[in-house]
């Protein structure tokens, strides 16, 4: 048996969940690999996607409760994740994204303005 090496674990932080997430969708996107170039696995959309959807999640929880450096942690990191899902999706010749959500953005009404004298 060996011994196990005891070696620090960063503190369970907001900054350190994004962090983690982000890099596990970089992992699922083919971006970062560790080890030599031809054992670099394929990219895998539907988990990369999920995983990006769970910072997305992150987002909308926790609207008007994060610091300002959290907030722009969490909206840098899924900017860029987009991004690179897109560009990933397109250099892997996949013609459409993969279950994509439609996203409705909700029709607010606003008052026209009543001229002062009508005729």
């Amino acid at each position: 048996m060996s011994e196990q090496q005891d070696y620090p674990i960063p503190p369970a932080t907001f900054e350190f969940l994004i962090i983690s997430l982000k890099m596990q969708s970089e992992m699922q996107l083919g971006l970062v690999h560790f080890g030599e170039e031809k054992d670099r696995p394929k990219p895998d959309f539907k988990v990369a996607r999920h995983s990006i959807d769970l910072l997305a999640m992150l987002q909308e929880k926790t609207k008007g409760n994060l610091a300002m450096d959290e907030q722009r942690l969490l909206d840098n990191a899924l900017t860029e994740l987009r991004f690179r899902y897109v560009q990933a999706m397109e250099a892997s010749g996949k013609k459409t994204i993969e279950e994509t959500p439609v996203v409705e953005t909700p029709v607010v009404e606003t008052p026209v303005a009543e001229t002062e004298e009508q005729h």
